[in-house]
């Protein structure tokens, strides 16, 4: 299935799964899910309200999230009545539009490794984006004017859909909701051209972590090691690499953070990107205004978005 969360006109901010080419609104269903006993103690905890709706809902109504909205989905598509938006007509969201954590992996493709000149990394390397960065799908990004080294990354990002420490690698893939597209984009002077490189905070600028256009449900992809990701900058192709290639396969990811903190539904694991970022081209590729982006993940989708 792939989830969205949506606004037709000036409407709230909705939930919806995508049938075909309609959109089924799951709001109502949602809200009405009673958070899981775990999401309860934490919030408490936290001092802070579970949400009242919207995809965070669904992810904190436990382990069984994504069977209970397949049930949902089929049952009400089958009534009769079933309304679906046309999915066109909608103004898309990320899938997760504030993420509690959004985790990055620097140079996780052993071809992304090789063109930095840096040797494999015997740990995977964690990066962050704040959770301002994110961005819709298909929204403008505006270059900040100060900066000239504005960069792309195209990565499959896993979505976590329950809470997780200390996960062994066999069991991590059952703590995934599912997968998305991210734009990990980055101010390489930041990153590369001072003495004490500021990675998180070149890439956290607004707009920086373009998301969607949808989450994919995990069962729909059994094996995230068995994908492709590509990029292409005004139609010309940039990127392309195979999930397979990763120094650090996702259920490896998802085990080794969670060695170190707690993995919370929404959180966003982004897995790094293969060889073809501007940086490392001769001479290197940096975005103007008016460059467009192309990103694809197969099994997954397409996202398109325009530098401002």
């Amino acid at each position: 299935m792939k989830v969205i969360s949506y606004r037709k006109g000036n409407s709230p901010v909705l939930t919806g799964v995508v049938v075909q080419q309609g959109v089924l609104d799951i709001s109502a269903w949602v809200a009405q899910l009673a958070p899981s006993s775990e999401a309860v103690n934490r919030h408490a905890a936290a001092g802070v309200d579970a949400p009242a709706g919207g995809i965070l809902r669904w992810l904190q109504s436990g382990s069984g999230a994504v069977a209970a909205l397949t049930e949902h989905v089929h049952k009400a598509s089958a009534q009769p009545d079933a309304h679906f938006e046309p999915l066109d007509s909608l103004q898309l969201y990320a899938p997760v539009p504030r993420p509690g954590k959004i985790i990055g992996v620097g140079r996780n493709y052993a071809d992304h490794a090789k063109e930095t000149g840096v040797a494999p990394f015997e740990n995977p390397r964690i990066i962050f984006k704040v959770s301002s960065s994110i961005a819709a799908p298909g929204t403008p990004v505006t270059r900040p004017a100060s900066v000239a080294k504005m960069d792309f990354e195209v990565e499959l990002a896993v979505v976590i859909g329950g809470y997780g420490k200390d996960v062994p690698e066999s069991e991590a893939l059952s703590l995934v909701a599912g997968y998305t597209i991210l734009n990990d984009l980055s101010a390489r002077e930041f990153q590369f051209d001072i003495a004490q490189a500021q990675t998180t905070f070149a890439k956290s600028m607004d707009g920086f972590a373009p998301m969607g256009p949808w989450l994919v449900t995990r069962d729909e992809i059994p094996d995230p090691q068995k994908l492709e990701v590509f990029c292409w900058l005004n139609g010309s192709p940039m990127q392309h690499g195979r999930t397979a290639d990763m120094l650090f396969p996702v259920a490896t990811l998802i085990a080794y953070v969670s060695r170190f903190m707690t993995l919370e539904p929404g959180d966003i694991i982004g897995t790094g990107t293969p060889a073809g970022i501007g940086a490392f081209r001769q001479p290197p590729v940096y975005l103007q205004p008016g460059d467009e982006l192309r990103l694809e993940v197969s099994h997954v989708g397409v996202m398109t978005h325009l530098i401002a």
